[in-house]
């Protein structure tokens, strides 16, 4: 029972952490550059707009006229 009430305890002291500073920083959280595809996984982009690296490779895609790597088909 020690450990249980150990362990949250010291859930609530990060929580109580993360809390003070976020109100100290005022800044909002956002995500990472590479997210998961910097891991190697395939994301499924759902954005307006690609980011850099995305509109690069459905840049040289297209200049080749063939599909880019997320399967993703340009016609310009």
């Amino acid at each position: 029972m020690k450990t249980i009430l150990l362990t949250f305890a010291l859930f609530l002291l990060v929580i109580f952490g993360m809390a003070v500073g976020y109100i100290f920083s005022r800044r909002t959280i956002k995500g990472s550059c590479g997210g998961i595809s910097s891991l190697g996984m395939k994301k499924m982009c759902d954005c307006d707009t690609p980011c850099d690296t995305l509109q690069k490779k459905l840049d040289e895609a297209a200049a080749q006229n063939r599909p880019s790597e997320n399967g993703i088909r340009v016609d310009r």
